[in-house]
């Protein structure tokens, strides 16, 4: 927000303790001021009107009209940042292409004060966040038969033959869950394996991949240390833990582990930058998309100095072009482009690579 304006919160839960709570504490959090809270999504509608809010919190378990439903007639009709309070069902996901710019995990009592502290930095990044209404669609259920389908019968003629030298890595934060699921979902079989951190707590991250694996003709899953990155892959670092990779034997294997946070995060893109660019040098091919802060930026730019290819999300596309912009600032970005163009910027790297290979033997 602009100066000193503080950023205005509505508070949407139908417990009437947990919206005291959440109230409370994010009133001791510099820059942030609740202006109302509402118990159900009618009460909310009418609060919005009335305090004009910046950002909402939104429960997804609401008697009557639950969260998600809220959130699809909310981004129709009065588009507002929204970060949603899930557990750990995998509803989130559905809240996000509802529209919902971020989520965090619903607390315990023992996990209160990291739920408050979280929670009042995703509205701070929210309150940057840039809302498309023609963005939101309807989910489409048929999309995961039509995707076996494909993988069982696809023509490997249109595949891309990659080389097991290459290797393509992702980062992304808040605008990413969405973003790197329309970006996998364009990419064909048969790509070098792809590594991926997007900033998300623990347990979510499985649940994210096997919903990436249902909607992408590329494998996805969770990554596991010790493990092949294998062409036609895709590894979702797991929530929590760092992960990156080395090179063994000619191969690319995943190193996971606990560690310190790196650049404010765990996991951290720039971690997995940093080990991308050491084991793969001018073998990889990178991606910073959308997400506020900095994690990335460096790692990208040790990428493009080892002399591998570095593609940054343009600001039109992203939810928050604050990663990119960073990155792009410093240097680090060979190619910026539109979310909807990177993977074409990854197939026509992939395909000069080959011609050069081809060129030399």
């Amino acid at each position: 927000m602009e100066g000193n304006k503080k950023i205005k919160v509505l508070v949407i839960d139908d417990s009437i303790m947990f919206r005291r709570v959440i109230a409370k504490n994010l009133q001791e959090h510099p820059g942030l001021e609740v202006v109302a809270t509402a118990k159900d999504s009618y009460d909310a509608r009418d609060k919005i009107l009335q305090f004009k809010p910046d950002v909402l919190t939104l429960d997804i378990e609401m008697p009557g009209m639950n969260g998600i439903e809220f959130l699809k007639i909310l981004m129709d009709q009065y588009p507002l940042p929204t970060i949603v309070i899930s557990g750990a069902d995998g509803k989130c996901f559905e809240a996000i292409s509802a529209g919902a710019v971020g989520f965090v995990e619903k607390p315990n009592a023992n996990t209160m004060s990291e739920f408050s502290n979280d929670l009042a930095e995703k509205i701070k990044e929210a309150s940057f966040a840039k809302l498309d209404r023609k963005k939101y669609s309807k989910d489409d259920s048929s999309r995961a038969d039509q995707v076996i389908e494909k993988r069982n019968t696809i023509n490997n003629e249109k595949s891309i033959e990659s080389s097991n030298k290459d290797i393509i890595a992702i980062g992304a934060s808040m605008g990413g869950v969405e973003a790197i699921g329309k970006l996998l979902s364009e990419l064909p079989l048969g790509l070098p394996g792809i590594v991926i951190t997007q900033h998300m707590p623990p347990i979510f991250t499985e649940k994210y991949a096997e919903r990436l694996n249902r909607q992408c003709l590329i494998n996805v899953e969770e990554g596991k240390n010790g493990q092949e990155v294998k062409s036609g892959y895709a590894y979702i670092a797991p929530g929590g833990l760092q992960m990156g990779i080395i090179k063994k034997h000619n191969k690319y294997i995943l190193e996971i582990k606990q560690g310190e946070k790196v650049s404010g995060h765990c996991p951290s893109v720039d971690y997995l930058f940093d080990s991308v660019a050491k084991a793969a040098k001018s073998s990889a091919i990178a991606v910073i998309c959308t997400g506020m802060g900095s994690d990335g930026a460096k790692g990208l730019l040790n990428i493009k100095k080892a002399g591998g290819y570095t593609i940054g999300q343009n600001k039109s596309s992203c939810v928050v072009y604050g990663m990119p912009m960073v990155a792009k600032n410093m240097g680090a970005v060979l190619k910026e482009t539109s979310l909807e163009m990177i993977p074409n910027a990854i197939l026509n790297q992939l395909k000069k690579r080959q011609l050069s290979a081809k060129s030399r033997n």
